[in-house]
This record gives C-alpha cells, structure tokens and sequence, in this order.
C-alpha cells in the first residue's frame, strides 16, 4: 500500500467517524416512533412531546456509542493493515539490503536462516563480515600448516636455548605442548603488531581491505583493480575461507581423537576409541560398534559395568524367550500353589501369568534371584574375575579361539535374545499372544478400531490384493 493510499484511507475512516458520531439521528426512524409515541400518550393523558424528547435522546446517546465504536474499528482495521503491508515491505527490504554483497553464491544465494542481519544494519553485517574474512584467512593457513609439514620443515633449530629442531615439533595438536612459552609469547605479540600495526581495522575502506595491503595481503603490494574480475576473485576469497573453516574444524577434531590430522586408521592405536575393538562381542559385520560414543572415554570400569549389565541381561532374555516357547508343548504336573489349589496347567503363557501366580511364589522367585545375583554374580568382575563369569564352566575349552568362539555367540544370542522377548511383550500385550492366527485375538484391544476402519473403508478404491485393507500405522 503506497503513502497516498494509506492517508486516503485514514482520512475516509476519519470521515466515517466524524459522520456517525455528529449525525446519529440518520441511522433512527424518527416519524414513525414520534407518531407512536404521540398517539399513546394522548390516550394516556401525557404529554406527548417530553416522551418524544426522551425518547429521541436516548436512541441518539445510543447510536453515538455504536457508531463511534464501528468508526473506531473500521481505523484499527485500516491501520492495521497498512502495519502488516508495512512489516512485509521492511522485511523485503532488509533481505535485498545484502543480496547484492560479496559472498551471495550458488546455490545458496544469499542465506541468513538464524535471520541475523534481518535488522538491516549496515554497520553490524559490515563487522561480521570482516570477521568472516580474519577467520577464513586464518583457517587457510592453519590447514596449510597442517599439510606442509608432512613434506617440508624448516632446518635449523626452534628453540636453540632447548636445542629443539624444527624437525622434533610433530605436526598438529601435538606441537602445542612442544613449543616453549617464549615462543608462544613471540607468536603473540607478532599477530598483535599484524593486527594493531600494519592492518588496523581503522583504515578499512571495505570489509577486509586494507589501503597498505596488495594481492595475498602482501604489504604495500599491488592491488586488483576494480571490476568483474576482482569481484570473482573476493567471492573465491571467501568461499575458500569458508572452506578452511570448516576443514580445520575437522581436522582439529580427527586429530584429537586419533592423534593425526589423516592417514591409516590402523596407525592410531594410542586413539581411546581404540580400546575396546578387541573385546568380545566385536563381530562382523559392524565390528566395533559404539554409535551414540558411550565409550570414546576409553574408561575400562565403565566399559565393564556395561558388558557385564549387556551379559546378564543377554542371559536373562534368552531365558524369558525360552520361558515364552517351552509352555506350548511342555508343562510340569501337579500343583503350583497347594494353598490355592493352583496347577502348572492352569497358568497362561505370558503376561497373563503375572496375575495368576500368587504374591508368595512371586517372593520366592525374587528371593531366588537375589541369592544368585549375591553369592555367584554380584559385581564379580570388580574382584579379579572378568564380565560375566560366575565360576561355571558351562562355555568353556581348552582353545583359547575356540572358547572366544562360543563367548561371542553367546553374546549374539543374547542381543538377538533381547529383541526377541521385547518383540514378544510387545505383541503379547496387544493381542494376547506372543504368535498366533491374529483371527483367533479376539480379546485383543485393537480388533474393535481395526474391524470398525475395515468395515468403514474395505469397499474403497486402492483396497487390492494382497494386503487388502492396509493401515499399519492406524491413521484411519
């Protein structure tokens, strides 16, 4: 909405108002009441006119406050609308206020998602700019000083007072802890003359130009002239820069986890991801597999705690799968609970047996346990022995591959064991069963939505075999 329209609509409004406000009496039908009211009065002996008079006074006062009151929205709504067209036309201005500078490429464009310069500061985006200049120009070098020594170093001494040869710095993270804090101390004090000497931000003419700089910062160089040229090769500027931030980020990181910036990973074996890929339970085809990085710490005790809580929950699960499978062909005879007259025979398969086994047999069972769990298992590799090994024997030989052999597939079987019996609680707390004819889970929870969804769109198009109705998320 332009300037002109904008007034013109505040002065309508305006207009609107100062009408309904002074001229009420346009909305009223005044005739017809004032003949009413005369024509009652008379028959009841009153004065007509002061009836009237009241009357029209306070249908006047009325109409006042309800066109005052329409006035006044129809002003919010026009002001309200110039605001909104105002707010975007600011917002499209603020985007192109940057479009056009260095550093907008394909196929980004110009890309500001965190809406930083959306204030359209000239001043801040031009101080941000040279810090996104200093800092790619710094990460160049720093990734050239990671590669360049891997072929060349400088001959001579460092650090003569410690006769310490360029050659004895290693490259990368490591040469922190090497270089003296004399030297340390001449780095400093070199890049604060560079910064505060010979390039001060004051004599910018542009972000990251300065007067006494040439091509390559050279001082006193030659500079690029200005035109299409120079702007591909600022643009290639920065884009490297951009580049080398993100490089050096990596190698930073690679190298403090491994010990070098690249090279065979084999070679790392100081690396503390390194500990554990020789443990049981490192198998093909994922090797050692630690994702979410719980043991990048390279910490043993923890590592142990862990493999011994994986071993026994491995054992307990293959139990529980078994526990699921064995009462559909075999059951002990006799009673289970005497005192409630309760046999192996009459308790279900599953979660259902939770609710029939009595509260006593329930503490024996826990009782049971924590015997075993005290007296054979109870943190007994913090005393010498290793994860999971309770003094029986019942995985072991003579072999020593051959025993690794069979720990590994115990913990296989284990894992595998743990997906297993979740699977089946899972299924058997939505159907009632762990496997079945699902036509025979009747009593299941999620029959009524699905036969309902079924009977409601069966008949629909893009119902084919061989899946038939298909909702396995529910949606319907």
């Amino acid at each position: 909405m332009s300037s002109k329209s904008s007034s013109a609509a505040l002065t309508a409004a305006a207009a609107a108002a100062a009408f309904t406000v002074l001229s009420p009496e346009a909305f009223l039908q005044t005739s017809g009441l004032a003949t009413q009211a005369t024509s009652a009065s008379s028959l009841r002996g009153s004065p007509a006119s002061q009836h009237v008079s009241a009357s029209s006074a306070t249908s006047s006062a009325t109409s006042s406050a309800l066109g005052l009151g329409a006035a006044a929205g129809a002003v919010s709504v026009v002001a309200s609308q110039i605001r909104s067209k105002g707010k975007a036309k600011k917002s499209a201005t603020h985007l192109r206020a940057f479009e056009n500078e260095l550093g907008v490429q394909a196929p980004l464009g110009y890309w500001d998602p965190l809406g930083i310069s959306k204030d359209g500061d000239v001043d801040a985006f031009a101080r941000r700019r040279t810090t996104e200049l200093k800092n790619g120009r710094v990460a160049m070098f720093a990734t050239l000083g990671y590669i360049v020594p891997e072929y060349f170093r400088w001959p001579g001494l460092c650090a003569p007072s410690e006769n310490l040869a360029f050659s004895d710095v290693p490259n990368g993270l490591a040469a922190i802890g090497k270089i003296p804090g004399e030297g340390w101390f001449q780095i400093l004090i070199f890049a604060g003359a560079v910064e505060k000497g010979l390039y001060p931000s004051e004599t910018m003419t542009a972000p990251g130009a300065y007067p006494n700089a040439g091509v390559l910062g050279i001082p006193n160089g030659s500079s690029l002239p200005e035109g299409a040229a120079r702007n591909t090769k600022l643009n290639a500027e920065l884009a490297n820069g951009r580049l080398a931030m993100m490089a050096i980020t990596g190698m930073w990181f690679q190298d403090g986890l491994t010990g070098s910036a690249w090279g065979d990973w084999a070679n790392y074996t100081d690396s503390p991801l390194r500990a554990f890929e020789g443990e049981l339970g490192v198998q093909a085809p994922l090797g050692y597999w630690d994702p979410l990085g719980l043991s990048s710490d390279g910490d043993l005790a923890t590592f142990q705690r862990r493999r011994e809580t994986e071993i026994k929950h491995g054992r307990v699960s293959m139990w529980a799968a078994m526990g699921y499978i064995a009462p559909e062909y075999f059951r002990w005879p006799g009673l289970l609970a005497p005192s409630s007259k309760l046999e192996f025979t009459d308790v279900p398969n599953g979660l259902a047996a939770c609710s029939k086994v009595p509260s006593n047999g329930w503490a024996q069972v826990i009782l049971f346990c924590g015997c075993v769990e005290t007296y054979w298992g109870y943190d007994k590799y913090t005393k010498g022995g290793s994860p999971g090994e309770y003094g029986w024997k019942a995985i072991t030989s003579t072999d020593p591959e051959t025993r690794k052999r069979k720990l590994n597939a115990e913990l296989a079987n284990g894992r595998l064991a743990m997906m297993a019996v979740t699977g089946m609680f899972f299924q058997d707390g939505l159907t009632g069963s762990a496997w079945g004819d699902w036509a025979n889970y009747v009593d299941s929870p999620l029959r009524a939505p699905v036969e309902a969804a079924m009977t409601a769109f069966e008949n629909e198009l893009g119902v084919q075999e061989p899946v038939g109705f298909w909702d396995p998320a529910g949606f319907t």
